[in-house]
């Protein structure tokens, strides 16, 4: 049976990724890229691959992040009480620090195992399985490791303990010492070149060491965040640049796919792209978390991306692959039995051609907020702007699949409509530095009709709330976003008949919030959504509730797992992290958060403006 989601934890190059159990093994792994096809695969099904370093007889453990960094730490207590530490991470290139880490990563997984106390025998279990588990590689040993023969890249294990190979699986038991170091290094090559050669212990030692100080440089030269909720806020911010991938900029919503969103169920889909929406998200999370000196990089990236300008009558593509790769087709992989027997898992992801008139809104408020970082936009990014905004303004009264990418007929979400007025509404406070102040009479116009549409047909009498979409009578968490977004102020009678109405009816028990309730085209069945709870949170910090606020955030942030990831979604009866792990989304709700409760707490509540650091 597969571990809990929340039993693992993510190792990131800021290029792929890999998640490791608290038994020790990487049961997921993506290399080079976030979305390479995977050569440990087993936490979506049995015999898929994993890489297990564990004691051999019963043991307790406990996992920290070492500080300010994405390397983990394991210690594991044995029955006779022997202790061993087993420490993990994707390294950065040698005297990697600054600015971008993970520029020059060199694609490898080091895992170092260190007597603590007493003596502790350590199993190793290496079963590579590339192409998500459907290839049985050839692996052949030698002084030094063995390489692994199979699938599109070839698989390089470095290690000074022997290991005995049966098929396509690699053993040892080790015996560690008190003050012995054991450590392996798995690098990724060209099947076709000439192999690497393998490392010693000592340039195993010197690339972790190098990592460690890359991550704790990145972080002294960013993280300057000290209100509320500090440490979650900047361990957050780190797990967001973890889920960036250096070479472009791109922001990936989870390094995983077809981690269901309910047990069972068939809502699993491929997040390891970037999405115009998310991404954006990320880059103002990150200007609270972490001052983000990649903003630049990121718009540039999306310029690229969608090839320099918006085609009048076209739209902006909702995600793209982290290289800038336009074609993302969805297939499904029936070969494996699923997260728990969820199925089916998915690749690629069929939303990359919907239509989601949103993304120009999270664009341009993203670029609003960080403007003064970038002080000044390139003569390619400059016009992607423009285009974004006008395109906005010219289908704005057009239906769409909305936020949550419904795969139904289109519809007219508020959610969208607001979007879009946010879209002009960043544009025309940018109009000076964009050189289009001969735009702002059109842009004010259109955001005008945009408001008179969503408070005449948005505005459901039956639900004494802003609906899911016009004619509706359904509540959508989304539509806190009217408050947060400035479109609405704290006081307005009808924003704050919303946010209750979302609380009492749209929440769980707990006070967790569903997205939303109504039909989808898609079969019934869904977690909480974390990012809506937090959502929420920020409202009622808005909304001078900061008590309300508080006590609502650190019963979510309870949720998080023992080193403080959370997924996407909470399963209501058990309390369990459910969907693709971690999640973007929900660490940027976890940021935004914080800093409304800061805000709260050092200004005059519901007070709204210009993003500002102060009192945060």
């Amino acid at each position: 049976m597969s571990r809990p989601i929340a039993d693992y934890a993510l190792l990131s190059d800021c290029q792929g990724a890999a998640l490791v159990s608290r038994a020790g093994s990487i049961d997921w792994a993506c290399l080079p890229r976030f979305d390479s096809p995977a050569v440990f695969a087993r936490i979506l099904g049995h015999g898929a691959g994993h890489w297990r370093i564990a004691p051999s007889g019963p043991y307790e453990v406990e996992r920290v992040y070492l500080d300010d960094t994405m390397v983990l730490r394991s210690e594991f207590r044995t029955a006779a009480g022997g202790v061993v530490a087993l420490t993990d991470a994707m390294v950065f290139g040698p005297d990697e620090r600054g600015h971008r880490i993970g520029r020059r990563s060199p694609h490898m997984v080091v895992r170092r195992v260190e007597g603590i106390l007493g003596t502790v025998d350590m199993e190793v279990e290496f079963a590579p399985r590339p192409g998500y588990g459907l290839t049985a590689p050839v692996l052949v040993g030698g002084p030094g490791g063995l390489r692994s023969h199979g699938g599109p890249y070839a698989y390089v294990l470095s290690s000074d303990v022997p290991l005995s190979v049966l098929g396509s699986d690699a053993t040892a038991t080790v015996r560690v010492e008190t003050g012995e170091v054991v450590s392996f290094a798995l690098v990724v090559a060209s099947p076709w070149e000439e192999p690497p050669a393998f490392l010693t212990g000592e340039e195993r030692d010197e690339l972790l060491d190098a990592t460690i100080a890359g991550w704790r440089s990145w972080s002294g030269l960013h993280q300057s965040y000290d209100g509320p909720y500090a440490e979650l806020v900047r361990h957050s911010g780190r797990v967001l640049q973890a889920l960036t991938y250096a070479p472009t900029g791109a922001v990936i919503a989870a390094p995983t796919t077809s981690l269901p969103e309910i047990v069972g169920g068939s809502r699993n889909w491929d997040y390891r792209f970037c999405w115009v929406r998310d991404a954006s998200l990320t880059m103002e999370a990150l200007w609270v978390a972490a001052c983000p000196d990649e903003a630049g990089v990121f718009f540039a990236f999306l310029a690229t991306a969608a090839g320099g300008r918006i085609a009048a009558g076209k739209d902006l593509q909702i995600l793209y692959g982290v290289g800038g790769e336009r074609l993302v087709p969805e297939h499904e992989l029936t070969h494996l039995a699923g997260y728990r027997n969820s199925l089916p898992v998915r690749i690629g992801n069929g939303a990359w051609d919907q239509v989601q008139l949103d993304v120009y809104g999270e664009l341009l408020s993203a670029a609003w907020v960080l403007a003064g970082e970038i002080r000044g936009f390139d003569p390619v990014t400059a016009p992607f702007l423009i285009d974004a905004a006008d395109t906005a303004a010219a289908r704005w009264f057009e239906a769409d699949q909305g936020i949550w990418e419904i795969r139904g007929e289109p519809r007219h979400f508020v959610y969208s409509k607001l979007m879009c007025w946010v879209a002009l509404d960043r544009a025309i406070r940018l109009a000076g530095m964009l050189q289009v102040d001969d735009r702002i009479e059109a842009w004010s116009a259109t955001r005008s009709q945009i408001r008179a549409a969503i408070e005449t047909n948005g505005w459901s009498e039956r639900a004494g709330a802003y609906a899911q979409s016009f004619g509706s009578d359904e509540l959508d968490a989304s539509n806190l976003m009217l408050l947060l977004t400035g479109f609405l102020p704290p006081t307005d009678a009808r924003m704050r008949s919303t946010v209750e109405a979302i609380a009492t009816r749209l929440t769980d028990e707990q006070g967790l919030v569903y997205r939303y309730r109504a039909a989808d085209g898609l079969p019934a069945g869904e977690g909480t959504f974390a990012v809506c709870t937090y959502w929420l949170i920020q409202c009622l910090a808005e909304m001078g509730e900061v008590g309300r606020a508080r006590q609502l955030f650190d019963h979510l942030a309870g949720f998080a797992n023992d080193v403080g990831l959370l997924s996407e979604e909470i399963d209501v009866a058990t309390g369990e992290l459910l969907g693709n792990f971690p999640q973007a989304f929900t660490h940027i709700g976890l940021v935004n958060a914080a800093w409304a409760i800061a805000r709260a707490e050092g200004m005059a509540p519901g007070q709204v403006g210009p993003p500002t650091k102060s009192g945060a």
